[in-house]
């Protein structure tokens, strides 16, 4: 099969999830013997521009002609079977379905969060569940700002969620949900459910798993605010004054909350903040881990370090909200803890450092967990699946006459 790939992708300066998984799909396909070419941008760019350059940003926000025109002309010339969109912000913008319009190429896209409901993508507002925006005009978060906390920088972002609703929910032949929770919120605000499949991410196999009781707890992530970290340290200082767990937490990452977390970790024997770990040092830190802590306080649209712990047959502790409750079986493969309450995450951690049999137990099922649901071979399999299934649509509709191209929700802008 012949893929092309677009993507726009993240600042490099912090961990991107979503990258990872662009990057895990294309080594997937290529080493399956596919064919896979790649149509990005990157957001590191941006500071290269000049001063007009950097100006003009927000305006390719909601529609880059550029990109259509240079997109178009390559689908042409290389006609591949399906072009998988990944993320379209700042640089890209939904000009790339018009381009797949025009060169009558399907299109499937994955959605990694929630941007075609919530221009910030994330359902969350001053650290709480936020749903205005969904199923109507995201002028709540121009209101509250909820990008970058700027009602500025939440503009571009809403018009082009209000100007291309139906460019997306007519242009795309097929949208991967990475949840079935995230799928469930999609209906709800109106996309439409016949073209929204559940395709859960997949992990590479570490090649080791655990061995042991394991030597620290570990947060894994982004150091924000919607990732549970200030929860975290609430909770971690609740265990400390009841006389700690007897290992200590480890906090790998960057993000906003960093000079804070930096801070509460300095002259503490029970905390080491280690900074940002690359792929090595990450799964080293999982396969020694008790226990990886996911406290997110937002909806996950996933949890990619959920199942990477899975995969080195680690339990996990997480929030039980979001798509944490379909990936981890309390009790089984982890613990799912009250979403927003530290007394809850702190039981919950006590209780999975407090018995090492039952937590190798819970690292074992966690292993097979992944096996059955979230290896290569299976994402391989659902990826091809669902590329076979957009394509067999486009091609019918062409047979038929493409009934969205006719209303003009295809090609016109």
């Amino acid at each position: 099969m012949h893929v092309l790939v677009v993507h726009n992708r993240y600042a490099s300066a912090q961990p991107s999830g979503e990258n990872k998984v662009v990057d895990q799909e294309v080594a997937l396909l290529r080493a399956a013997g596919h064919r896979v070419e790649v149509f990005e941008r990157r957001s590191d760019d941006i500071a290269a521009r000049s001063l007009l350059g950097k100006v003009a940003v927000p305006l390719l926000v909601p529609w880059n002609p550029a990109v259509r025109t240079e997109l178009a002309a390559r689908l042409r010339s290389e006609r591949p079977d399906v072009v998988h969109v990944h993320n379209v912000f700042p640089l890209l913008s939904p000009a790339v379905l018009a381009a797949c319009a025009d060169a009558g190429v399907p299109a499937v896209a994955t959605l990694h969060n929630y941007t075609q409901v919530c221009p910030p993508g994330t359902l969350q507002r001053d650290g709480r569940p936020c749903t205005e925006c969904v199923g109507s005009a995201p002028l709540p978060a121009v209101r509250h700002g909820c990008y970058r906390s700027s009602r500025l920088a939440t503009v571009p972002l809403a018009v082009s969620m209000s100007v291309n609703r139906r460019r997306w929910w007519s242009g795309v032949e097929r949208f991967f949900c990475i949840s079935a929770a995230q799928r469930d919120v999609l209906v709800r605000a109106g996309m439409p459910a016949e073209r929204l499949a559940v395709k859960h991410n997949f992990v590479p196999d570490p090649g080791a798993c655990r061995e042991g009781a394991g030597e620290h707890l570990l947060y894994l992530g982004r150091l924000a605010e919607a990732k549970g970290v200030r929860l975290l340290m609430t909770a971690w200082d609740e265990l400390a004054a009841d006389g700690g767990v007897g290992v200590p937490l480890v906090i790998a990452g960057t993000g906003p909350l960093e000079r804070e977390v930096t801070a509460w970790a300095a002259g503490r024997d029970d905390v080491r903040y280690v900074g940002l770990y690359d792929t090595a040092e990450c799964r080293k830190a999982v396969a020694r881990a008790v226990a990886v802590v996911a406290p997110s306080t937002w909806l996950e649209a996933f949890g990619l370090v959920v199942v990477e712990a899975m995969a080195a047959g680690v339990p996990v502790v997480a929030a039980g909200h979001g798509a944490f409750v379909e990936l981890v079986e309390d009790g089984v493969t982890g613990l799912l803890h009250r979403p927003g309450e530290p007394a809850s995450l702190a039981s919950c951690i006590r209780r999975i450092a407090a018995d090492p049999d039952r937590n190798q137990e819970m690292g074992q099922a966690a292993r097979r967990r992944y096996e059955q649901g979230f290896s290569p071979a299976v994402g391989l399999e659902r990826l091809l699946e669902e590329y076979r299934t957009a394509i067999a649509g486009r091609s019918a509709l062409a047979r038929g006459g493409d009934t969205r191209a006719s209303r003009g929700d295809g090609d016109s802008r």
